[in-house]
Order: structure tokens, then sequence, then C-alpha cells
């Protein structure tokens, strides 16, 4: 799942809509709809986010917060570390072996210390 998938689906039970219902208003298929809130699918197009932003009715602030979980749930990352140290290649490196088997619990704390300016 994805940041993006899961508060969309949040939203979308919120207004106690099905995925049937929403995805006929958006204009997408329910199948597409469920790929993107199960995060087989990643970021949505920046059309299709306001299109959902205008039918749930979000308002501002909302409506930024959606845009930025879309922008942070690309299922494929890739990270450049061309330029960067060897530790920094490292670190990706040991991250992109083992992200699989870390605990929410521990992804928290590495968000916790990646999030602080």
């Amino acid at each position: 799942m994805t940041p993006f998938g899961e508060r969309l689906r949040e939203l979308r039970e919120e207004r106690s809509m099905t995925q049937r219902d929403l995805a006929a208003a958006i204009g997408v298929s329910a199948g597409y709809l469920s790929a993107l809130e199960h995060g087989h699918r990643g970021r949505p197009s920046w059309a299709l986010l306001q299109r959902i932003v205008g039918h749930l009715n979000i308002i501002w602030d909302d409506a930024e917060h959606l845009q930025d979980l879309a922008a942070l749930s690309d299922t494929r990352v890739v990270v450049d570390t061309i330029q960067l140290s060897s530790q920094a290649t490292y670190l990706a490196n040991v991250l992109a072996l083992r992200i699989e088997a870390l605990s929410e619990e521990k992804l928290s704390e590495l968000l916790a210390v990646l999030q602080k300016p």
C-alpha cells in the first residue's frame, strides 16, 4: 500500500462511497481505483488528483496534504547516488536489501530521523 492509496481509501470510506461509485465519478475503472488504493499503482496523474480532490470536496490544506502523499507514493523508487559519498551509496543499498524485514516500528523510527530538519 502507498501513503496516497491508504489516505484515498480513508477519504472514500469516510464518505461512505464504494470504489465503484468513486471510480465512475472520477472517470476511471473500479479496478484501477482498487489498484491505486492497494499500492499496485504508484502516483496518480495531476489531472486525476484534481478530479479526486474536486469530487470528494477536499479543502485546501487537506488537498495539499493529499498531493504531498501522492508525490511520495512512487512504488518503484530509484536512488541515484552517483555524486554522493560511498556511505550514501552503501545506505541506499542496505535499505533496498533490508526494507522488507523492517517492522512498522523501525520504519517509523527511521522516518522520524530522516524527517528532522
